[in-house]
């Protein structure tokens, strides 16, 4: 019988390391059997990644709602094309980003209802990851990281110092309103040491399900 898949996000600001967990859990996650599927958002499909275009064009003048609709827009897509199936068939799905990222950026930074973004969860998602790892680093160090990576920031790159402290507390608040599912990280300490505490906290959270 194929074993019930598993849904893992990784959250956080700017900067905070994604891209080096997501390469760790799907290192562990392959070592333990599992068929892993990487994605992140938006994107993970044609169609989403043609939208992210559009999202992160700095020449894009889009309202917040535009902004957010967009995003659930692709998450559709993806939760449908990509996500469902691999989870039916009993893969690890790790994400980078899923609707957390729309309650934090386009709720907490851009201001926008948090129960209409509720709402938008339930119908054009329809899931929750099993499992949130928040990676956790002050603004100002974040931003300093992604801008020495180089290149032209992306729209929501431009963004201001005040909205990206109003987007980490709203990913502290919903890592607090649901420590079942959280585990926050904290993603200002070396980068083996970050990898380490989140394949201890992976471990656990396994260990526990088993």
């Amino acid at each position: 019988m194929t074993s019930p898949g598993l849904f893992i996000s990784i959250e956080g600001g700017e900067g905070a390391g994604k891209s080096t967990v997501m390469a760790a859990l799907s290192e562990a996650l392959a070592a333990a059997g599992r068929e892993v599927v990487l994605t992140r958002e938006p994107g993970g499909t044609p169609e989403g990644e043609a939208i992210r275009s559009l999202l992160l064009d700095p020449g894009n003048q889009l309202l917040p709602e535009t902004e957010l609709l967009l995003m659930f827009a692709s998450r559709a897509q993806l939760v449908r094309q990509l996500i469902a199936p691999a989870l039916a068939r009993g893969a690890a799905v790790v994400a980078d980003r899923f609707t957390d990222a729309s309650f934090a950026y386009q709720g907490g930074g851009r201001g926008l209802d948090m129960g209409r973004i509720a709402e938008l969860e339930r119908w054009a998602a329809g899931l929750k990851p099993d499992l949130t790892f928040l990676l956790d680093v002050g603004v100002a160090e974040g931003l300093a990281r992604a801008r020495s990576r180089g290149g032209e920031p992306d729209r929501i790159e431009r963004e201001r110092g005040d909205f990206f402290e109003r987007v980490r507390a709203t990913y502290l608040a919903r890592a607090a309103a649901e420590p079942g599912r959280f585990r926050i990280i904290d993603a200002s300490q070396p980068v083996e040491d970050v990898r380490r505490a989140v394949l201890a906290a992976l471990s656990a959270w396994l260990g526990a399900r088993a």
